[in-house]
């Protein structure tokens, strides 16, 4: 089976999940071809991530002038088929994010797939996200390229699902693979019944050196992690908030906050601002094996969450015997359950999140590492990487009818 992968930005530091899920393809048997829109250009720290850049075709990398020429080739070859795309594509304009002129450079996108497809052929195209991927994926489908499907994961889509043309996607996709029953749910809201047979969950799977066999103890100064972008949606200000509460009847406790991003001077000025800065440490942007050691390092994982899909680093916390703290967000209640694996909390609320933090400290280490064993169980029943591809596998061989 020879399956063509299309994204955004490939590799990228967030996306390790689509990493796993290729990787995973190929040491299943299939052969993979990874086209990107960007990234060719991108800063990569992953050794791992390197590799695949060097494996991966981007649309946009040579500029406008070669997408110009398989504009033409695609016209001149089948201009039935590729009216047929411009029609679908202005259409899908219409009440878009993007006004047309994108959805035209979609098409130009769509048409110099189409000629990498015609020297290597595809069984299938597979798309993340179901933004311009997933555009980009029906077009080279009208362009005469193979069947496809697309992963939705939450945010963009749910957020813009009106102005995204799903109707159109679902339509005329093989299947379209969700990351939580949550997901599914809100792509079904906005597209006709008869297509919800298509929509099928597919979560996001770890590989088996995620999973720890014995979780280890933690040591030293209760340390609380969150893992994640420094952006409004992720909480941190209400976390900030929670924890210097927190810190008033604990002042052993510490926060560390692993990531960067846009809200990171503002963060640092509540740090300042509420006298904690001695007690929280910003790693910035950290490689995989280091969050693999913050995880093993701290007491609890906390993501308050304003907005999700679901979390990995939620699977990777619990993958290594770790309680959580989170919000009811999303597909996060599928995979943490109170008392039982952690704690959920109202997103935004950040004294049920200091409730949920103290909670977590009172907790006995036996209580917390029986915690830790059934968040391990939980977590390697629903994200193991080889069930979920496997799962993938049979949705791309049964084809259309999937």
């Amino acid at each position: 089976m020879r399956i063509a992968y299309l994204t955004n930005q490939y590799p990228m530091v967030s996306h390790t999940f689509i990493r796993r899920e290729i990787l995973e393809l190929e040491r299943q048997g299939a052969q993979v071809d990874r086209f990107a829109l960007r990234g060719w250009d991108a800063e990569i720290v992953d050794p791992q991530d390197r590799i695949e850049r060097g494996k991966t075709r981007y649309t946009l990398k040579d500029g406008a002038l070669p997408l110009a020429r398989n504009v033409l080739r695609c016209l001149g070859r089948n201009p039935g088929e590729f009216w047929q795309a411009l029609k679908a594509a202005m259409s899908m304009s219409r009440k878009s994010i993007r006004p047309w002129p994108y959805h035209l450079v979609y098409l130009a996108q769509a048409c110099r797939i189409r000629d990498w497809l015609r020297d290597s052929p595809a069984d299938h195209l597979h798309a993340h996200f179901g933004t311009n991927p997933a555009e980009i994926a029906l077009l080279v489908h009208l362009l005469g390229g193979p069947g496809y499907s697309f992963t939705i994961h939450g945010m963009d889509e749910v957020d813009n699902a009106r102005q995204l043309a799903f109707d159109r996607k679902v339509g005329q996709a093989r299947f379209v693979a969700t990351i939580s029953a949550y997901t599914r749910s809100q792509l079904m809201r906005h597209v006709l019944p008869g297509l919800w047979p298509k929509i099928k969950v597919v979560h996001c799977g770890l590989s088996a050196e995620a999973f720890t066999d014995a979780p280890q103890p933690q040591s030293g100064a209760p340390d609380f992690l969150c893992i994640g972008r420094l952006s409004p949606e992720k909480g941190h200000l209400i976390l900030l908030e929670a924890f210097a509460a927190v810190l008033k009847e604990c002042p052993e406790a510490r926060l560390v906050l692993a990531g960067d991003g846009p809200l990171r001077d503002q963060i640092e000025a509540r740090l300042d601002g509420l006298g904690i800065r001695e007690a929280v440490r910003i790693t910035g942007w950290i490689p995989s094996d280091r969050i693999f050691k913050e995880i093993a390092a701290c007491h609890t994982l906390v993501q308050p969450s304003f907005i999700e899909g679901l979390p990995v680093v939620i699977m990777e916390a619990m993958a290594q015997g770790r309680p959580v703290i989170s919000t009811y967000v999303a597909g996060i209640p599928e995979l943490v359950i109170p008392g039982q694996t952690g704690w959920l909390v109202p997103a935004g609320d950040e004294g049920d999140l200091a409730a949920a933090m103290r909670e977590s400290l009172a907790t006995s280490a036996a209580g917390r590492a029986q915690m830790g064993r059934q968040a391990l169980t939980r977590v390697r029943a629903r994200h193991s990487i080889e069930t979920e591809v496997e799962k993938l596998r049979a949705y791309f061989a049964a084809g259309d009818e999937a």
